[in-house]
């Protein structure tokens, strides 16, 4: 059986054009595997609580990770420790990953539980796995019509790779603010893109 985290950062819910195509992802995969299993975290319908100063203390001194102040943390990680494939769904805020998914971000890579750090550097302990990146943004930040920068990728990358998931795909839903046709060149290019990778061939 082939398990699927999906998290979806979009505010809009299941009205994001990056989760309508990851949900053709799903689609795809069920097609291929009759065993999937499937996880939806969705940021923009179930908030995440902002991080405590308890939790900030936790983190810079020795604490069990079966502490109470842990347990979100954990059950979030558990996610992303059992599932074989991750798709996140995301919007570009600000030139970004918006607020949801920082927070996200800030449950999962935690020091001494998702990755280590010493003299070279941290180090991912969690098993490599494929992660599927959708990014939605209204402008354009990719190829020759680009007109903002693109701190989302860089920084998801190397957010990603710290926390030991080296198999990162990103593709991109760009111009979406400008009408219908416009989403449909953007869905188009990104469906293109994915059926180079053989996990979505029959998208």
């Amino acid at each position: 059986m082939k398990r699927v985290l999906l998290i979806n950062a979009s505010p809009m819910g299941q009205d994001s054009h990056a989760h309508r195509l990851a949900e053709e992802l799903l689609a795809s995969l069920g097609h291929q595997q009759v065993d999937i299993e499937r996880l939806e975290r969705d940021l923009g319908r179930d908030p995440l609580p902002p991080l405590s100063a308890d939790y900030a203390q936790a983190l810079t001194t020795v604490t069990p990770f079966d502490a109470p102040l842990f347990e979100l943390s954990e059950a979030l990680i558990g996610e992303l420790e059992n599932s074989d494939v991750l798709l996140i769904a995301t919007p570009m805020h600000n030139f970004t990953v918006p607020a949801a998914l920082k927070l996200w971000i800030d449950y999962v890579l935690r020091i001494h539980r998702t990755f280590s750090a010493g003299p070279d550097g941290k180090t991912g302990l969690l098993k490599d796995r494929p992660v599927y990146v959708l990014v939605g943004s209204g402008g354009f930040h990719q190829g020759e019509r680009a007109r903002q920068p693109d701190f989302l990728t860089s920084y998801l990358r190397h957010v990603l790779n710290t926390l030991g998931l080296f198999d990162v795909h990103f593709s991109y839903l760009q111009g979406l603010v400008f009408g219908a046709e416009a989403v449909e060149q953007a869905l188009h290019e990104a469906r293109t893109r994915l059926r180079l990778e053989p996990l979505f061939r029959q998208l």
